[in-house]
């Protein structure tokens, strides 16, 4: 048996002496405490040493991603070709399918394998003669950085500390740029505030104060490749007719300069907007197909890292961002949130507010998968998020039928909906609803009351005049009631009428009975 064992300084091919020794595992280590015993179990047979560093990195890398390397692979043509009918021990069992499959040798890997690599690595530099233990651990120590320095510059689209301070500083970005705005706005509006009500977009408001300047020149100066046609002429006419004051061109220039810092900024901010995507679709693709590059951005942010994120749970995705309303929640024993940063993503936007929690949090479950598959993953296609985001729409729209849907019959039918026209109708104001009093007062119902009474004593008058003129005088005599004071109110007078219209009725029966009786 051979015995394949890689070193910082070139490959080496042992002979295995006694193949009986490799049976007993729990014992193999006492054969290589001394290089006497070692000796006696493996012979070095042939070792091929790296010429530069440059040669040694590339068998590194090559054995790293279980690959032959050149200087490898006319190892063992050279050696082990010549022994086919020998097996080859070798530490990686992926490199033994490889070497198996394109030089057609038998190669073995076990745990004894395991444990004689670890005897020969012990006893190495009495094993191979020829290297001074100095030149090997220099060796080992150059290497060991170049591969470290190559796997860096091989994917620095993985390293995802970029994403997290991209997005740290597009939103600082954000904020500055709306103070800068704001206080652009401020400024120039005291000069021409009529401007600040048209030009609403901040770009094109700070692009246009830098080219008019001062308010007199709106009238000579050409807007229409910032403005449209409408737009522009609405400022030129409310230039004629502002009510700003007027400012020096001190005061101008330094407006015209913040102008120049804010159009600056958002320049920046689109390229690094622009680099932020193009990041996010090296090293999270199918994250960015499920929730979006901002979004997604933040949740590696918020993590740490895109492999410290691979390892949280679908429902602390969900949640991720709303951990202090998920505390109180929990401290005060309610309902705690159904979203975090996970509810600015397009698919919870555009769902109805009763089906966001249900959406968010299937969103959550399969965007977890995808960052999976993103961080630990080797492919690098977005299949599974386009495939993912797919089955979510369609789960979408089917939550948003549901609610339309017949309960009545199959269920399946969809619920009719009549064309909807506007009936304009035309109302007239009741003044009636104005006034709390009654429309008819009391006063008015009595007098109403005692109309046909009054008929009646009319016709009894003409037949006895006398009776009547006699109880006349007799009213006549009674002194007269004093009359209220004007400064009282009328609903004090109400019950006085009310009280003298009773005793007339009273007296006036007491007339009709004592003539009937007569």
């Amino acid at each position: 048996m051979l015995v394949l064992f890689e070193t910082a300084a070139g490959y080496a091919i042992f002979k295995v002496l006694d193949e009986k020794k490799l049976q007993e595992v729990d014992s193999l280590w006492k054969e290589f405490q001394t290089p006497e015993k070692a000796n006696k179990i493996v012979k070095l047979k042939h070792f091929e040493k790296f010429q530069d560093t440059t040669e040694a990195l590339a068998a590194a890398t090559a054995l790293v991603e279980g690959k032959i390397g050149k200087s490898l692979k006319k190892v063992l043509k050279k050696v082990v070709a010549k022994e086919a009918h020998e097996q080859l021990a070798i530490s990686d069992a992926k490199l033994g399918g490889v070497i198996k499959d394109k030089l057609n040798l038998s190669c073995v890997h076990n745990t004894a394998i395991a444990e004689l690599m670890r005897g020969i690595r012990n006893q190495m530099e009495s094993l191979i003669t020829g290297l001074p233990p100095r030149e090997i651990s220099a060796m080992s120590l150059g290497l060991a950085h170049s591969l470290s320095r190559y796997k860096l510059k091989f994917s620095p689209d993985k390293v995802d500390t970029m994403i997290v301070q991209a997005i740290s500083l597009l939103d600082d970005l954000d904020k500055e740029l709306n103070n800068y705005i704001m206080r652009c706005r401020e400024w120039y509006g005291w000069h021409f505030p009529e401007i600040g009500k048209i030009i609403t977009d901040n770009l094109a408001y700070c692009k246009s104060v830098k080219k008019i300047g001062v308010r007199t020149n709106v009238a000579t100066t050409d807007l229409s490749d910032i403005l449209p046609e409408e737009v522009e002429g609405e400022v030129k006419t409310a230039a004629e007719i502002s009510m700003g004051t007027e400012v020096s061109e001190e005061d101008i220039g330094n407006i015209l300069h913040l102008c120049d810092q804010v159009i600056e900024i958002s320049e920046y901010r689109a390229q690094l907007y622009d680099y932020l995507k193009n990041r996010m679709m090296a090293i999270a693709p199918n994250l960015t197909v499920m929730v979006g590059e901002l979004v997604g951005a933040r949740l590696i942010a918020h993590a740490g890292s895109l492999l410290n994120l691979a390892k949280h749970p679908a429902s602390t995705v969900q949640i991720l961002g709303a951990e202090k309303a998920l505390f109180r929640a929990l401290k005060t024993k309610r309902d705690t949130p159904k979203y975090g940063l996970i509810y600015h993503a397009s698919l919870v936007g555009q769902t109805t507010p009763k089906n966001k929690g249900k959406i968010s949090r299937m969103l959550a479950a399969k965007a977890a998968l995808a960052i999976r598959y993103d961080a630990l993953g080797e492919d690098t296609n977005t299949e599974l998020g386009v495939e993912s985001r797919a089955k979510l729409e369609v789960r979408l729209r089917h939550l948003e039928e549901k609610g339309i849907r017949r309960i009545s019959g199959t269920g399946k039918a969809m619920a009719k909906t009549e064309k909807y026209q506007h009936k304009s109708e035309v109302k007239t104001y009741d003044p009636s609803g104005d006034s709390t009093l009654p429309s008819v007062s009391k006063k008015r119902k009595l007098e109403e009351a005692e109309e046909p009474t009054e008929v009646k004593v009319k016709k009894m008058k003409k037949e006895r005049i006398p009776e009547a003129v006699e109880e006349e005088e007799e009213a006549a005599e009674e002194p007269p009631k004093k009359k209220k004071k004007k400064h009282e109110p009328a609903e004090e007078e109400e019950p006085a009428a009310v009280e003298e219209t009773s005793e007339k009725k009273k007296k006036k029966k007491k007339k009709a009975k004592e003539e009937e009786d007569e």
